[in-house]
């Protein structure tokens, strides 16, 4: 899909996600956990409510915040949903909180994985998910080639290096709940890539199966920016989504998002997290791939780099069995 009909597509998305753009004042995208995104912001509107100088949000209800399947926020500008200044409307970033690519291993981590080149030795399988098909998958590839890129790989380099490490992987799931029952419940595989934010809804599902995060040497970053609406909203509409943008960066917000594994941008209240949100070096998705939108028309369209590197390995194929093909 190109150009103006992958921006149609990502309209429809966007609109079918939201309910109703027109009615909000506030637009959120996820490059971490769904699930963990959305009880953010339902936690975050309703202590920002809570406040009595807010009864305006509160009444606002559900129709002030809406949550786009939509990541690339730039892509939503560029549409007129949300303004074009949007990347310069908060003094602290575009994004309140985060998450990154970590793996997954079996207690005790057994085959000794700590970074991204052990996942391409001979004996190690990994489980991930289809990169063209959901979220995790597509942070889990640009963290691959990413970190290719960081050891000082070309592109043709880190091409190779991502296609070993999807040639030699067990399972290439549809999506992150069909990764997890192979990896934890059927127990395929000897490593998890998985976003850090699904990390605790991973343990809550995992049928009492027994796992180590591991934290690689470097990773990308997944940014979940907040946007003010292009149009449609009143001055005292704007006034409340403003100070409910800027709540967002608070300590109290920025708790609530470590409560539900979202990495906060808050140094402070990073640092108090300092156990569940390990120091890692984290590159943005610009850095290598211009933007999410580039990355998607680049690395998974029909026809793109991953459709050109990636070919069923043999664990894949006896992993697979009887299974259709993705």
């Amino acid at each position: 899909m190109r150009g103006k009909q992958w921006f149609q597509a990502t309209l429809v998305a966007a609109l079918v996600a939201a309910g109703s753009l027109v009615q909000a004042q506030v637009v959120g995208a996820v490059n971490g956990s769904a699930q963990a995104a959305r009880a953010f912001f339902q936690d975050t509107r309703a202590t920002f409510a809570g406040h009595e100088s807010r009864s305006a949000v509160a009444n606002a209800g559900s129709d002030a915040f809406a949550l786009s399947t939509t990541t690339d926020m730039q892509a939503l500008a560029q549409l007129g949903v949300v303004a074009q200044d949007w990347a310069h409307q908060q003094p602290k970033g575009v994004a309140p909180t985060a998450s990154t690519v970590v793996f997954l291993v079996r207690a005790g981590n057994p085959k000794g994985i700590r970074d991204w080149s052990d996942l391409v030795r001979q004996n190690v399988h990994a489980v991930v998910s289809n990169p063209k098909l959901c979220n995790s998958g597509r942070y889990a590839y640009l963290a691959a080639w990413g970190s290719a890129r960081e050891q000082g790989a070309s592109d043709a380099q880190a091409a190779e290096f991502v296609a070993t490490l999807y040639r030699q992987a067990q399972v290439l799931a549809k999506g992150e709940r069909d990764a997890v029952t192979a990896f934890a419940r059927e127990r395929q595989g000897d490593v998890l890539i998985a976003l850090e934010s699904d990390v605790a809804s991973i343990r809550g599902s995992a049928g009492g199966s027994e796992f180590t995060v591991i934290y690689p040497s470097t990773s990308v970053l997944a940014e979940n920016p907040v946007a003010l609406v292009a149009q449609g909203a009143s001055e005292s509409q704007l006034r409340e989504a403003r100070a409910y943008l800027a709540y967002l960066y608070t300590d109290e917000a920025q708790e609530i998002a470590a409560r539900h594994g979202l990495r906060p941008q808050s140094a402070a209240v990073l640092a108090r997290h300092a156990e569940s949100f390990k120091a890692i070096s984290t590159f943005p998705v610009t850095k290598y791939f211009g933007s999410l939108e580039l990355a998607q028309k680049v690395h998974f369209s029909a026809g793109g780099r991953f459709d050109q590197i990636w070919q069923p390995g043999a664990a894949q194929l006896a992993a697979a069995g009887a299974r259709a093909p993705l």
